[in-house]
């Protein structure tokens, strides 16, 4: 395989890219749909590949391709809970915040489901997470509990009990990381995010 091909590790490519190391042929595009074919790309969406790990030696990063498969974007909700060790449960669709409408993406390499966010709320609690020679957006903890909590239909937290059984029952939240977490966050999402009255009732509750 190309040795530029295979110095992109992880990294989602557009076509564009794919085309600009092969700009000897001249049917650029064609090679691209090639490389598809014989497998060392794969498609995420119409213009954007991921080099196939059997051929990078680089194992695939579900939250580089959540942030390039649909952008603005920043992982959260029960996918950035159980990222930090949080929540127990194992997450089977990737979740995400977006400026953008929201939307859905079914890949060979997972599902992605991006949900609205204000763009006053969305960089409220968001991180570059560094892992190893790569980084992407993240939700804090405090901030993905409270977009989880924003776009969960069902959950309104109206009195300290029901913060209690929603954190230890509903979503089994490792409690003692729970009450080390930052309130500015959630004071701050307060002021312009979502369901700011259950987040306020939960800030209560940490305090």
């Amino acid at each position: 395989m190309n040795r530029q091909l295979r110095e992109i590790g992880n990294i989602p490519i557009t076509t564009s890219v794919i085309e600009s190391l092969y700009t000897n042929l001249k049917w650029a595009d064609k090679k691209v749909a090639l490389l598809e074919r014989q497998g060392y790309i794969i498609r995420l969406k119409r213009g954007l590949y991921v080099v196939n790990p059997e051929y990078s030696g680089k194992t695939l990063s579900t939250e580089l391709v959540a942030n390039h498969l649909y952008a603005p974007s920043y992982i959260s909700m029960t996918t950035a809970l159980r990222y930090y060790g949080l929540i127990p449960e194992a997450v089977y669709v990737h979740q995400s915040m977006t400026v953008k409408h929201s939307r859905y993406f079914q890949t060979p390499i997972g599902d992605y489901d991006y949900k609205y966010i204000s763009r006053e709320a969305f960089s409220v609690g968001v991180r570059s997470v560094h892992k190893g020679d790569y980084a992407f957006l993240m939700a804090s903890p405090e901030k993905a509990l409270c977009d989880l909590i924003a776009n969960s239909s069902k959950v309104s937290l109206r009195y300290l009990k029901d913060v209690e059984i929603y954190l230890q029952q509903d979503i089994r939240m490792d409690m003692d990381a729970f009450y080390k977490f930052d309130t500015s966050i959630l004071e701050d999402y307060i002021a312009v995010g979502k369901k700011a009255d259950s987040v306020s009732t939960m800030l209560k509750f940490l305090r």
